[in-house]
């Protein structure tokens, strides 16, 4: 069998390193998190950060830029931009709770967007982890700027599972 090129996988918190597949460290959550603004070119593009992690519960956000602009006429921030945003904080959340060896991949993702996201405040997203099941795990995100909230979305994440070696 060929082996498949892989993106590195952020450890989570797991029976091996002190943890268990249903509370994840803290120190597990932060790795998520940096893996998901270092290791993938998209959301350094977009400019997301992670500002605090733990175990079912991430927030990130993003310094909006011109480069963000979806209305220049308002002006108003690419609503591609926030579902970016959520689905990102969903699946970090989602991945904070699973045991090593797992990630996740988006199945479903709804955005509601209730307000213009503008260009003078960060967009801080708050995802927190509903469920987490056998084959996927639900997650609801909030987004705001400063004191609006800008958007509310929900997530499911399929749970992948590394396939044991033969």
């Amino acid at each position: 069998m060929r082996s498949k090129p892989h993106a590195p996988r952020a450890p989570a918190a797991g029976p091996e390193n002190g943890g268990s597949a249903a509370a994840a460290s803290p120190e597990a959550a932060a790795d998520v998190v940096r893996m998901m603004e270092e290791h993938s070119p998209f959301n350094r593009w977009l400019g997301i950060r992670g500002v605090h992690a733990e175990p079912g519960r991430v927030t990130m956000a993003i310094d909006p830029r011109a480069e963000h602009t979806g209305d220049p006429v308002r002006p108003a921030l690419h609503g591609g931009v926030i579902s970016a945003l959520v689905d990102t904080a969903g699946g970090a959340a989602a991945w904070t709770a699973l045991p090593p060896g797992e990630t996740v991949s988006t199945v479903d993702l709804l955005v509601d967007y209730l307000e213009p996201g503008r260009f003078d405040a960060p967009l801080v997203a708050e995802a927190e982890l509903l469920r987490k099941g056998n084959r996927v795990c639900h997650v609801r995100v909030v987004v705001r700027q400063g004191a609006r909230r800008v958007a509310e979305g929900r997530a499911v994440y399929n749970i992948h599972r590394r396939r044991k070696e033969e």
